[in-house]
């Protein structure tokens, strides 16, 4: 059974999407720091504001990517006006 992907809802897909991100980069943010802190590289004279940054960057990058994913969903809400949307072949399961 073929199914298309008629539009977006740009918000919500850009609130989604950029959740997941914020999340996973909060997540590698974690030993990034650990190891920064443990070579001494990132703390130092030269780069004060490196445990800043590994706060604010998650925040950074998940604005950015949401920012993205709207214009992107919009972009695709419009040329699937044109051209069709994505067609994907579905399966209903029985449970």
């Amino acid at each position: 059974m073929m199914k298309r992907i008629k539009r977006f809802n740009v918000w919500q897909t850009a609130k989604v999407v950029a959740l997941m991100y914020f999340l996973i980069i909060a997540i590698f943010m974690i030993p990034l720091g650990l190891i920064g802190s443990i070579a001494g590289g990132l703390f130092d004279s030269a780069f004060p504001f490196g445990g800043i940054m590994l706060i604010f960057l998650p925040f950074v990058y998940g604005v950015i990517i949401f920012l993205m994913t709207a214009l992107g969903c919009a972009l695709y809400n419009l040329i699937s006006g044109w051209v069709g949307g994505i067609e994907v072949e579905v399966e209903v399961v029985e449970e």
